[in-house]
């Protein structure tokens, strides 16, 4: 069983990776492309070009935990390649993933940064 903490980061690679890749080709993988320590404690997750399979890569402090999960219908959420940043999960955001649900929408209405504007001073009399 993986223990999700806050403080655990769920990182998404943007690149389609080979479903019949195990703990070494996924390690280096979180070194080299998400460029992240494997032994971190966080959760690394991969899909495959298709979308219907992952695989998550975790360290748990004993040993890596390597979990597979293929969905009966439908897809896992698309993931942006051109998005500039990590693409970093919170825990809610990655238990929807993992049941396959659509989770685009955090990238497109996330909040946009509010401007200093001059709104007129009110005087206090």
């Amino acid at each position: 069983m993986i223990a999700l903490t806050r403080r655990t980061k769920v990182f998404l690679s943007k690149e389609p990776a080979d479903m019949r890749a195990s703990y070494d080709t996924l390690f280096g993988r979180v070194k080299d492309v998400i460029k992240e320590d494997p032994f971190s404690g966080h959760l690394f997750v991969f899909l495959n070009k298709r979308r219907t399979c992952c695989k998550c890569l975790y360290y748990d402090g004993t040993g890596l935990v390597l979990i597979c999960k293929r969905l009966e219908q439908g897809l896992f959420a698309r993931v942006n390649p051109f998005y500039s940043g990590d693409i970093v999960l919170t825990q809610a955001e990655f238990n929807l993933f993992f049941e396959g649900a659509d989770i685009n929408k955090r990238f497109i209405e996330s909040p946009r940064e509010i401007k200093k504007s001059s709104f007129p001073m009110v005087a206090n009399s």
